[in-house]
């Protein structure tokens, strides 16, 4: 048996591959030094150009680009009218911002479990946690997957909840055919360089309701309006703005936005690549009794930004932070997505305690995230697939 690099044998790669990369192209380097040397490069017309790509993208009739994808969920949970004594269910698998956003309005959140199959939010779990005070849902599409989008929807009519969908993993995936950012009430986005498209950061929020869309339109700007139908003292002095609600500077510049559309338009082959991989990793590790395959909904075909490595631990000796640590060694450099939101000191403060999610818990203490990119190799791929054999073999019960 081949010795793991970890015990002093030969890693399988020289130089290290991370879990995520961005890619940027010298047409994206263009769009971004034009814009660089044009007259604005904030409050200019790139971030419209780029609102209106992505409407084009998602279906959605309207776009809010913002400064990150926290910015996204803040804004669409305070146009959601959540705020205290409201409660709001989420899952824990996540980035601790799909809570986070909860809490800044004074809201609760209320941790859903997942489906330990998918490892997206449980609507089985939604329907037992409602109570009088649920206001909404802020549903995760976890490593890219769709929610079950119609099923959560008709919880949602049925008890008068706004439904935002943190989609910052699923840009590119379809429901049933639909674009995401097309079907909640509103859909949040995040354009951190690990996502499928990238501004360095930056954020979006996709909405069918015009009210939203203007109160979101007026929140990411100090709640400034230029528009008379929205002020209380209407004028038409072109030098007129005036602050109608407090609102945030949440404005993404012209220059990240050149950056999103020039990236927008390669999607498809994005998209294409990274289900390359994941089909090769799922036809690899889908015939190994000691890993676990994520399964996904028929009706979700889903642009993933994460594959997830699941092991079983009824058939290696190792845990999760040996085998971890063992790819490290191997110069394959895996990541955890995520810690139980309710896991973080902080939220133990506010009382939150473990056993809420017994199989979210379970996920992950069995989890890692391992490398998948658009410009990820086939060799990488090769040898990301041979790190994980060389450890499972070693670590086989």
């Amino acid at each position: 048996m081949e010795q793991l690099a970890i015990f002093g044998g030969t890693p399988v790669r020289e130089t290290p591959i991370y879990y995520g990369r961005q890619c940027i192209e010298e047409d994206d380097i263009e769009a971004v030094v034009a814009t660089l040397k044009s007259d604005l490069i904030t409050c200019g017309p790139k971030a419209a150009e780029f609102e209106k790509n992505l409407c084009e993208v998602t279906g959605a009739k309207y776009a809010v680009a913002v400064s990150n994808g926290t910015a996204a969920l803040h804004l669409a949970a305070l146009t959601a009218g959540f705020c205290e004594g409201d409660e709001v269910i989420v899952i824990p698998i996540t980035f601790a911002a799909s809570a986070n956003c909860v809490l800044y309005c004074g809201a609760k959140p209320v941790f859903a479990d997942i489906n330990p199959e998918t490892y997206n939010i449980d609507p089985a779990c939604i329907r037992k946690l409602i109570t009088p005070r649920t206001k909404g849902i802020v549903a995760v599409d976890f490593t890219g997957q769709a929610v079950e989008l119609e099923e959560i929807r008709q919880i949602a009519e049925e008890h008068n909840l706004i439904l935002i969908e943190d989609a910052a993993h699923a840009i590119g995936t379809k429901y049933k055919g639909q674009p995401v950012g097309s079907i909640a009430d509103m859909t949040c986005f995040s354009f951190h360089p690990v996502k499928t498209v990238t501004g360095g950061e930056g954020g979006a929020i996709t909405t069918n309701n015009e009210e939203f869309y203007r109160k979101l339109m007026r929140l990411r700007t100090h709640g400034i309006t230029r528009n008379q139908t929205e002020m209380v003292h209407p004028t038409d002095a072109a030098w007129y703005n005036e602050q109608v609600e407090l609102g945030f500077n949440y404005r993404i510049t012209d220059f990240q936005a050149a950056l999103l559309s020039s990236q927008l338009k390669k999607l498809p082959k994005f998209s294409a690549r990274r289900r390359e991989i994941v089909e090769r990793y799922d036809e690899e590790f889908g015939k190994m009794p000691e890993l676990i395959v994520q399964k996904e909904i028929p009706e979700s075909d889903t642009t993933r930004h994460l594959y997830i490595l699941r092991l079983n631990p009824e058939k290696l000796t190792c845990n999760r932070r040996q085998f971890f640590d063992a790819m490290m060694a191997e110069n394959v450099i895996p990541q955890v997505h995520y810690l139980p939101v309710y896991y973080h000191s902080y939220y133990e403060k506010l009382g939150y305690r473990k056993g809420i999610c017994p199989h979210a818990e379970k996920l992950y203490e069995e989890m890692m995230s391992i490398p998948l990119y658009f410009s990820l190799t086939d060799e990488e791929v090769s040898d990301t697939i041979c790190a994980v054999k060389k450890i499972v073999a070693y670590y086989k019960a």
